[in-house]
């Protein structure tokens, strides 16, 4: 995989740059757009970026390593993550990570072989008032029941 950005995005590199009074300041908001083109945080990705903002990689991996934002492995096209704090526990979302799992064959960070789904547990997402609650990338789904999930998989496998 070659890791380059269009004109646009550098364009968009540049935009981010101006916002900062140091190089250093704008490395989390170009990993995560390295990470939403390329999928996940390579060592290719950190020397890429490293250039693009004329720091040292150490800096830029420090960054990545640092936040479980960004991703150090492949993940599956839909990154499913389900809260299991304390209200989303108190309303089973321990139970539903638990199907999601056991449903997809994977654990924790892992991916389903075809790379469409993978999973992840975590603490809480700020939505508890809709526990419990899954997201799929960056889409927040309260009130979840596995139901809900059975046709919200079915869904995306069929996108």
């Amino acid at each position: 995989m070659e890791v380059l950005f269009t004109a646009d995005e550098l364009k968009q590199v540049e935009e981010i740059q101006k916002k900062y009074p140091q190089k250093e300041s704008s490395i989390m908001p170009v990993l995560w757009m390295a990470q939403k083109k390329f999928g996940w945080i390579s060592k290719d990705v950190i020397i890429y970026v490293a250039d693009l903002l004329d720091i040292s990689p150490s800096k830029v991996e420090g960054v990545a390593t640092f936040y479980t934002m960004f991703f150090k492995k492949p993940m599956g096209r839909y990154h499913i993550q389900v809260c299991t704090n304390v209200s989303c526990m108190l309303r089973e979302g321990e139970k539903l990570y638990k199907y999601i799992s056991d449903k997809l064959g994977i654990g924790n960070m892992e991916a389903t072989a075809d790379g469409l789904f993978s999973l992840e547990e975590v603490e809480c997402m700020g939505a508890c008032g809709g526990a419990p609650m899954i997201a799929v990338n960056e889409d927040y789904y309260e009130n979840m029941t596995i139901e809900k999930i059975d046709e919200l998989l079915k869904s995306l496998a069929n996108n």
